[in-house]
């Protein structure tokens, strides 16, 4: 159910989805809507942060929010004007002032849902879990909530905090380790992210100043003089990896078709680059395949894409169980790629994670987690997971394969190769489809079982046929050379065939003009698009040639130039 409409090519898409879940799925804990229309009280800001604070951790679960600009009765969306000259990017510093250890927001979101046409201003501001055995308070005061009403942190729920066992591996200290044990270039490495990701001038002129210590002590990777787990995984000198009671390693092995092992190598710490380190072994090959059985020509793209490789790595990173020992391995195979890592995974299934409002547990590195975040490391949504599977969806690639069977071991496979042309036809012809609909049709193609609503579901959509067990997917063609002959025109080709056309033209008489090209491609346009869209896609196709440098004008005088070939 959706409570407003939103932009399709919108890229706050995650967000939007995150709070229309909210709007019709909220926990009155964790949860807290407002008007807020032109201002709200920062005392009354502190004392829901310290209240949803405390209610996430008492829940496992990993934040809060509050929104601004829902009225909270019916949950109606209204807009809100707060801030909207000020600016929010101050009210962080502001909350972390009055609360304990100087904790804020995650992250603070405008977002702009449509509501009966018009855009209304959103504002998400995203709330952490208090740290484990530690209340959030607002000017040391502890609230919590009671379903909707805020008041007091009962005793009951400040003990239950206050007793919660520290078990984040990633904050303990390595005995015997001091600054002399840490890689130079990683921590000049770590500077440089994280100024990148903080992406504010005066943040990057007080990092500059900063000695190694105060930069790791600001990082929380150095408490009170002493290094801590995270900051020797992420930043140490690989000489002294012994100091760790199991040094952490990871490894890459090469199987031939066969499925022998052709090459290996193990990699040490610092962490921060064995991303970096172990992608530069893979053979990441051009692959070529048709999308569609109207388009004439192929795709050629990387098998693997370097954004989803380097988050699945470093989410083993983050989420492996240092204290039971062994690799991290990133198993290549002619068209597949496997990463395991040692440790359970803790949210047990793969389905919530793929939901816009999915809220994780906590980290089994919370330091180690929130340092990679701020490092630029792995995503600062806590949604590098439902991103990946996005990735693959839109490549028109099967998802990423979760194994969980073994219980100490996670296990994920990616895939560089189609498995089944039909899966990728229903994709490329139904890109509108949510992220759960097509893990549902991803399963049939990879012979996975799926319940009954399932397979109801997707029947009424029209993508599998045949009898349980024995689903496959079934895309939707033409069936007479006079519907196919209609399907292109109404559809038109792929933007690399008309940039196809136009170098052809120009290899074949050297110069044409827009008009002319406009009479080249009128009848291969779809057939739905009037004359000035036309004109108008023509001119962006020709922009686009000259933004990938194949193409140039011979004129300074637009009215009069031709285009030619730069070469």
């Amino acid at each position: 159910m959706f409570f407003f409409d939103s932009d399709p090519n919108s890229q706050q898409n995650d967000l939007l989805a995150t709070l229309d879940n909210l709007i019709g799925n909220w926990e009155n804990e964790v949860v807290e809507f407002k008007e807020a229309n032109n201002d709200y009280d920062r005392e009354k800001i502190g004392k829901y942060f310290s209240a949803i604070s405390n209610e996430a951790n008492l829940k496992g679960i990993q934040f809060g929010w509050l929104i601004f600009g829902v009225r909270n009765k019916d949950k109606q969306i209204l807009g809100t004007d707060y801030r909207d000259t000020k600016g929010l990017e101050t009210l962080k510093q502001e909350i972390a002032a009055g609360t304990t250890g100087s904790i804020s927001f995650i992250e603070i979101y405008e977002i702009y849902p449509v509501v009966e046409g018009e855009k209304k201003r959103v504002i998400m501001f995203q709330i952490p879990a208090a740290v484990t055995a530690i209340p959030t308070g607002w000017k040391n005061h502890f609230y919590g909530r009671n379903g909707e009403s805020l008041g007091a942190l009962s005793a009951e729920e400040y003990d239950r905090i206050r007793g919660q066992e520290k078990k984040d591996w990633s904050k303990q200290f390595v005995e015997g380790a001091t600054l002399a044990h840490l890689d130079k270039a990683a921590i000049q490495l770590a500077r440089q992210n994280y100024k990148l990701k903080m992406n504010r001038p005066y943040i990057s002129e007080e990092v500059d100043r900063m000695s190694d210590a105060e930069f790791l002590t600001k990082l929380k990777l150095m408490i009170n003089g002493k290094l801590t787990n995270a900051a020797m995984l992420l930043l140490g000198n690989e000489d002294f990896d012994y100091l760790f009671a199991a040094a952490p390693e990871a490894s890459w092995r090469l199987y031939d078709s066969s499925e022998a092992i052709k090459d290996y190598e193990i990699f040490k710490i610092p962490y921060i680059t064995v991303s970096d380190r172990i992608f530069a072994k893979i053979r990441n090959l051009n692959y070529r395949y048709m999308p569609n059985q109207m388009t004439l020509f192929p795709n050629e793209i990387k098998q693997y894409d370097t954004w989803l490789l380097r988050e699945l790595m470093n989410n083993c990173i983050a989420h492996s169980d240092y204290t039971i020992g062994g690799r991290i391995y990133l198993n290549e195979f002619e068209d597949k790629l496997i990463l395991t890592n040692p440790g359970s995974f803790l949210p047990g299934s793969i389905e919530p994670i793929l939901q816009p409002s999915y809220n994780p547990p906590f980290y089994r590195n919370q330091l180690l987690a929130e340092t990679m975040v701020k490092l630029n490391m792995i995503d600062t949504q806590t949604m590098g997971i439902r991103r990946a599977f996005k990735i693959q969806q839109e490549r028109y690639f099967p998802l990423p394969d979760y194994d969980f069977s073994t219980k100490r071991q996670v296990q994920v496979t990616i895939y560089g190769k189609i498995l089944d042309l039909n899966y990728t036809r229903v994709l490329y012809d139904n890109p509108s489809y949510d992220l759960t609909t097509v893990y549902l049709i991803d399963r049939v193609q990879k012979h996975e079982p799926i319940n009954k609503d399932a397979v109801k579901y997707l029947r009424k959509l029209g993508v599998v046929e045949g009898k349980v067990p024995n689903l496959y997917i079934s895309a939707k063609v033409a069936e007479s050379i006079d519907e196919k002959a209609q399907y292109v025109k109404n559809k038109g080709f792929d933007d690399e065939a008309y940039k196809k056309w136009i170098i052809s033209y120009l290899e074949t008489y050297h110069k044409g003009t827009r008009r002319e090209f406009l009479v080249l491609l009128d009848d291969k346009l779809p057939a739905t698009m009037d004359a000035k869209k036309k004109e108008s896609k023509v001119k962006n196709l020709l922009q686009a040639l000259k933004n990938d440098g194949l193409i140039t004008t011979d004129s300074p005088n637009k009215r009069l130039a031709n285009w030619i070939l730069t070469k």
